[in-house]
């Protein structure tokens, strides 16, 4: 039973980072089917399900993972390093050495390679990430013109900060706390967000650029947002409150797998749940961006689907093996696919042939002209990244190679 609830979270983990790295690596951003956009605000699409599915993970496998003696040690630790990994992302592009600025950058995230991803002693690995941290979070505020736009919030961080409070909880609380602390943090940002004025706008609102969560991202984090926006995070600091609330979903998931799992109970609260964050969007609207309350239950109730679907599927290793290796191995590698997905595209973007960058290249001579449709190029772009990584990975888990923060 044990194996097959791992086997699921691996395929359920997979499956996201997959999909993650369609939308994230399309071969042309101007051309891509509408599942695979984000929501311009309101509303959802199947992208808006990935980033929460990561949480929800994060939430199951805090339960399904065996405690240690140090576990305040190992949370803080693994929470300093997944947070210093987007961190690292955020100043790829912001470290500059003239003509040496490839080999500088490069040389830059082999060093968070090793720091980060690299395996040593338990207490080495956290001094090392508290120096990290207290050094690039010393350069965003230094007054250096170089770091005084790096964006500290990001998708890395949130997962960061929502597995250490996730872990914390659960190691330290009961049941009892745990889903106070899930409603309280729903309620409690629907209140703030529909009852708390705006400094400087007015009434509370849920519009663009205008909402409390906006003004408090500008208002502590100025110049180190989103570059999209500059004055507000979809990462941001107070959606990250009901994002918490997705972790321990996950957490309440987890916990009822620990005993004798069924599809159906999982079907039934997925659809519960679904069926809750409808209604409640017809009042606080489903919204990725600000992570409303609304959307954590849809978000929740889609994940709870799939998990009975995988639950009720996947009855051995054999027959994960033989049906689902191609997914296992994104599932069992995904800090690799998601650090260095990072990484690859703006390390090629630097290569110039003509004025396209080496990836722009490759797609706009190899890939486009074989397609009449442009919407089919730009996903056969990104299907493409994925056998890719497919390949990488095999190679990887071949040599039973897993990288873990």
């Amino acid at each position: 039973m044990e194996n097959k609830r791992l086997l699921s979270i691996d395929i359920f983990r997979g499956l996201t980072v997959i999909l993650m790295t369609i939308v994230n690596n399309p071969g042309d951003w101007g051309h891509i089917y509408a599942p695979l956009e984000h929501a311009e605000w309101h509303g959802y699409t199947l992208t808006d399900l990935v980033f929460p599915s990561f949480l929800f993970i994060v939430g199951i496998s805090t339960v399904l993972s065996k405690p240690t003696e140090d576990q305040l040690l190992k949370s803080c630790k693994r929470a300093l390093r997944i947070f210093l990994l987007g961190l690292s992302l955020s100043f790829f592009s912001k470290i500059k050495v003239g003509d040496y600025t490839l080999v500088a950058r490069l040389l830059a995230m082999a060093l968070a390679t090793v720091a980060f991803l690299g395996d040593y002693p338990l207490r080495r690995q956290f001094w090392v990430a508290v120096g990290a941290f207290g050094l690039l979070i010393g350069l965003c505020f230094s007054g250096l013109t170089d770091f005084e736009h790096v964006r500290i919030p990001g998708v890395l961080q949130r997962i960061a900060v929502v597995y250490l409070l996730v872990s914390l909880l659960h190691a330290y609380t009961s049941l009892r706390v745990q889903v106070g602390v899930f409603l309280a943090s729903l309620i409690g940002y629907w209140a703030l967000m529909h009852f708390v004025e705006v400094p400087g706008i007015g009434a509370a609102n849920l519009e663009v650029n205008k909402n409390l969560a906006a003004w408090l991202d500008n208002y502590l984090l100025e110049g180190h947002l989103w570059a999209t926006s500059k004055t507000w995070d979809p990462e941001g600091i107070l959606s990250t409150l009901p994002a918490v609330a997705t972790g321990l979903a996950g957490l309440f998931a987890g916990r009822y797998l620990q005993g004798s799992p069924k599809a159906s109970v999982l079907a039934a609260a997925g659809a519960i749940a679904l069926a809750a964050g409808t209604i409640w969007g017809w009042y606080f609207p489903i919204n990725k961006a600000l992570w409303t309350s609304s959307y954590v239950f849809v978000a929740a109730g889609w994940d709870l689907l799939l998990l009975a679907v995988l639950q009720a599927t996947v009855h051995s290793a054999i027959f994960a093996d033989r049906y689902w290796k191609p997914v296992l191995i994104f599932g069992m590698n995904p800090m690799l696919v998601f650090f260095f997905s990072g990484i690859i595209p703006r390390v090629l973007g630097m290569i110039k042939i003509g004025d396209e960058g080496l990836t722009s290249w490759i797609y706009s001579q190899g890939i486009e002209p074989l397609f009449a449709d442009k919407m089919n190029a730009s996903l056969a772009g990104a299907l493409i990244y994925v056998l890719i990584w497919a390949a990488i990975l095999f190679f990887f888990d071949a040599r039973k190679r897993y990288y873990k923060v």
